[in-house]
């Protein structure tokens, strides 16, 4: 059902504005835009052959599908583990995931197309694993509400992550789908600090805009947990600052949170050593010790953390974590019940 996506063998629509070169060297009809309103970005738009994506069997993720809309994120978070994913499609994990956006024109369809198979099960579909579906570009393709209404028809469960405040254009439809299928909706906001939040993540809202988020997603009758990640070693991680930001998440009305600390996978492990050389020049020998055996913070680190947050995250009444939706046991029986995503 799910193939990995790849250049070759795609197609592109003809229509639109602003069409740009295609990238040298790639097989396959392509379409470039560029727009006046997203300076410095490119829109490569395909016709994807598939939309649901099966994650790996070994995966400690607690969904089996996932749909992304779209490839690289003008959300340009320096610490995005999925950079290295741009790799496979001839971009450099830093700059062009930021700024060269891949996207699927055509992702309703096709998925509407694999949801009507009699294979399909209604597992649950997880959005904002990858790269962020609503992200800028999506005001511009509006793709989410095809796949949100999509899901809804054909009864299968699914969740959204994000930082984008464009979400907030389909509250009604996702509380429609809420009363036909699980639901689950999460706010990523890792930090409350604007100058570093900006320099860690600018192209994304604010954390006061995403707060606002939690809040009309609260007042429009849907859960909403929050996903605090990533946590930054000796930037993110103090007491002080974490008994702030839960504060805030809580008083905008959360569910939950779940805590999450820095990953360094290849192709993230570069782009952010460099901006921390830039930056915090000071914490590049620290960081080097902590991350040491890989992408993951030194244990010792991890327990530290997990000691530090979990009485902050009781005393703000966040220690519910953030749920996935569950696929309904005599609807699918063998598989696992979906587990919240935990302290890493």
């Amino acid at each position: 059902m799910a193939s990995e996506f790849r250049w070759s063998g795609q197609q592109v629509l003809d229509e639109g504005v602003g069409a740009a070169p295609a990238l040298p060297g790639m097989r396959g009809l392509l379409r470039s835009v560029r727009t006046p309103e997203f300076a410095g970005t490119v829109f490569h738009e395909v016709e994807a052959k598939s939309a649901l994506n099966r994650v790996p069997g070994a995966s400690p993720m607690p969904f089996s599908w996932t749909v992304n809309p779209y490839r690289g994120c003008s959300h340009a978070c320096t610490y995005c583990f999925a950079r290295n994913t741009h790799t496979y499609l001839d971009f450099d994990a830093g700059a062009d995931f930021d700024s060269q956006i891949v996207v699927k024109v055509n992702i309703a369809r096709v998925l509407e197309r694999e949801l009507r198979s009699p294979r399909w099960k209604r597992e649950p579909v997880a959005m904002g694993t990858n790269t962020d579906p609503y992200q800028r570009a999506e005001g511009r393709y509006r793709l989410m509400p095809g796949i949100v209404g999509a899901l809804a028809r054909s009864g299968t469960p699914f969740s959204v992550l994000t930082k984008g405040t464009v979400l907030a254009r389909d509250l009604p439809q996702l509380s429609a789908a809420a009363a036909d299928v699980p639901v689950s909706l999460g706010v990523s906001i890792a930090l409350l600090d604007r100058p570093l939040q900006s320099r860690l993540e600018p192209g994304t809202p604010s954390p006061a805009a995403r707060l606002e988020l939690v809040r009309r997603i609260t007042d429009a009758g849907l859960d909403c947990g929050v996903m605090v990640a990533p946590v930054l070693p000796l930037l993110t991680d103090s007491a002080e600052a974490l008994d702030a930001l839960f504060a805030q998440i809580s008083a905008a009305g959360a569910s939950g949170a779940s805590v999450i600390a820095l990953h360094l996978r290849p192709g993230t492990r570069e782009w952010f050593q460099a901006w921390l050389a830039r930056e915090h020049p000071r914490l590049v020998e620290p960081y080097a010790r902590l991350y040491r055996r890989g992408s993951y913070v030194v244990p010792d680190y991890r327990r530290m953390l997990a000691e530090r947050v979990r009485p902050l995250l009781r005393e703000h009444g966040l220690d519910r974590g953030v749920g996935m939706p569950r696929t309904p046991p005599e609807e699918a029986p063998h598989t696992p019940p979906a587990e919240q995503l935990t302290l890493l």
